[in-house]
């Protein structure tokens, strides 16, 4: 008794066996799964060991007990072998006869080793993760391929015949899927069961969103709630988005917080709308799609160290030319929109609005002239909830299953800044140093070896009568690659800003076998370093200046110098808090992470943090 007890309580405390069955609970709250009743069973050691479960001719599915792997992962596992059952896959008599073959995996299984051709597999796998992709039920594979381009596995299977399968939807030689016989495919319908599934979660969507199930009466449909239904019936580029976002139309919220038509809060997934905006259906879509667009793309997050309404106003600027183009609802009059900013970025349009703050702070947002339509942090209602756990997750996985969907679907071109921006979600911007490493690889040309005779090899010692060359680098009188530096030494730079954009600046220069930089400190006057060893940059230097700040003078002291290369890139490590210089070298700026510098500049800002 105490050993099955002890046995019984080892498992409920493995926390991945926990994870599998926390998978399942998942996948059978949907509707469309309810009718999976076969089951789970261990599969023990029968599966190898890169497989994540199988499901076998008559449903049950079989999975590997160790392997290691979160809830949402087992969840996107198990629906995806129940989208098998309930597509037919399972069934032989949907598959051509010269589409069988020997399985020997299978024969360890069933009575009939006849499976699909691996072309028909890998259709079919193809098939159920495009479909998956648009259910939201847990979190599918890094590695997933993108969707194939046609949506029936029998028109995929001929391409793929005839032409080979692409090495990324191949699948291993072990199917996930097992076909049984046709007897056994009578007596377990999958396909009924899961199109009465379908059904029951059409029935449940629709009374979430047309009844008041609590009280039992009718919820009125209004002109915001309608375009949000548009969205999730119609327009899957924005469908999931729209499922998850929810609309506060709050008269005193409005009024309080002085929303002339709408506002967004990423933070919390809400839309804030005025209930007496007065607009068409058409223009709520335009709102509303502007509003998740917001939200999705983290326009807020993005701001940075700009001001934050300029660069709410310069998003609208973008996202209103995107959905003009897309034909998205209607523009309501006022907002934001000028044609010949059509293809330019966010930040690129708030360099240009940023010069005239006091005419541009007339503009109007959404919620407003003078104030813009993105909220830092959640509006307190009477209908507050929790946050989303991980917002990145949903916002990226949202968008990028409307992107697949919409474009699979063949529902027409999308703006490319659009596109681009969605497709840029999913790679995570670089820190700032990987950004001044690449900057170092783009203008610092690293010194190429060359083998030389005249230093003999250290393998020659194993082969004395065999002369070797040895790789050497180039000698002094070769001219070796540099780069400058102008360093902000004035009083309002701390030491450990100093410090920190110099040891960078000498590690980068030491991977790229730069011997020597050109440094200069610039406060009230320039101070000329000459060349100095990179290992000294960070830990010798002196700092002999620390009164104001003038960077010109030590720009033009390295752009005039006969010992400086021509095309030798600058550096300047700045507060921000400087004259506006001219440069005509290449160059970058290091500045600290909430820094803005007083002009425009040309070449690329690097933002320590």
């Amino acid at each position: 008794m105490s050993g099955r007890s002890t046995r019984k309580r080892r498992r409920a405390a493995d926390p991945w066996y926990e994870n599998m069955l926390a998978g399942w609970a998942q996948v059978q709250e949907n509707p469309m799964f309810r009718w999976a009743g076969r089951g789970l069973v261990d599969a023990g050691d029968r599966l190898p060991p890169e497989a994540w479960a199988v499901i076998s001719g008559h449903g049950a599915i079989h999975f590997a007990p160790k392997r290691k792997a979160s809830a949402d992962e087992w969840a996107w596992a198990f629906a995806h072998l129940l989208l098998h059952a309930g597509f037919g896959h399972l069934d032989p008599r949907g598959i051509p006869e010269h589409m069988l073959e020997e399985n020997l995996f299978a024969a360890t299984w069933l009575n009939n080793p006849r499976q699909p051709h691996p072309a028909y597999r890998s259709a079919c796998c193809a098939v159920v993760d495009q479909y998956l992709l648009t259910l939201k039920i847990g979190r599918p594979p890094a590695d997933l391929p993108p969707t194939p381009g046609g949506s029936d596995e029998q028109a995929l299977t001929e391409r793929w015949w005839h032409t080979g399968i692409p090495e990324q939807y191949r699948q291993p030689e072990y199917p996930d899927f097992f076909v049984g016989d046709a007897e056994t495919a009578k007596n377990h319908d999958h396909r009924t069961h899961f199109a009465i599934g379908i059904g029951e979660a059409a029935r449940n969507a629709l009374a979430e969103a047309g009844h008041d199930v609590t009280a039992g009466r009718r919820k009125v449909m209004r002109s915001w709630d309608r375009a949000l239904n548009w969205f999730v019936s119609s327009y899957p580029l924005l469908g999931a988005l729209a499922a998850g976002m929810t609309i506060v139309a709050e008269v005193d919220i409005a009024r309080g917080w002085d929303i002339s038509i709408a506002a967004v809060n990423a933070e919390a997934a809400e839309i804030y709308i005025n209930p007496f905006a007065g607009l068409s259906d058409e223009e709520w879509r335009f709102v509303l799609a502007h509003e998740m667009l917001h939200a999705a793309l983290r326009h807020g997050d993005r701001a940075g160290w700009r001001d934050h309404y300029l660069f709410n106003v310069a998003c609208d600027y973008v996202v209103n030319g995107w959905l003009v183009e897309m034909g998205v609802g209607e523009l309501p009059e006022g907002l934001l929109y000028d044609p010949e900013l059509k293809g330019l970025s966010a930040e690129q349009i708030y360099d240009r609005i940023a010069g005239d703050l006091r005419r541009n702070r007339k503009l109007a947002t959404l919620r407003g002239r003078g104030r813009g339509d993105i909220f830092g942090d959640p509006l307190p209602h009477k209908g507050t909830t929790g946050g989303y756990i991980d917002l990145d997750h949903y916002y990226r996985g949202a968008l990028a299953t409307g992107l697949a969907y919409h474009q699979s679907s063949g529902r027409g071109l999308l703006p490319a800044g659009l596109e681009q921006e969605i497709r840029a979600l999913d790679q995570p911007p670089l820190p700032w140093d990987a950004q001044l490493a690449q900057w170092f690889d783009e203008h610092v040309p690293a010194v190429e070896k060359r083998r030389s005779y005249a230093r003999a090899s250290r393998r020659q010692s194993s082969t004395p009568d065999i002369p070797r060359p040895a790789w050497v680098r180039p000698e002094e009188s070769v001219r070796l690659p540099t780069f400058g530096v102008v360093l902000d030494t004035s009083g309002s730079m701390s030491t450990e800003l100093m410090g920190k954009g110099l040891g960078a600046i000498a590690a980068y220069a030491r991977a790229r076998d730069v011997p020597r930089a050109r440094v200069v400190f610039c406060d009230a006057a320039a101070h000329d370093a000459g060349y100095l060893p990179v290992d000294e940059i960070a830990s010798k230097v002196r700092v002999r200046g620390r009164g104001g700040t003038e960077l010109q003078p030590g720009i033009r002291l390295l752009e005039r110098a006969t010992d400086f290369p021509a095309d030798g890139p600058i550096l300047i490590i700045t507060d921000g808090m400087c004259d506006v210089v001219r440069i005509r070298h290449e160059h970058a700026f290091l500045v600290p992470a909430g820094a803005a510098l007083p002009f425009r500049p040309r070449g690329p800002v690097f933002r320590m943090r």
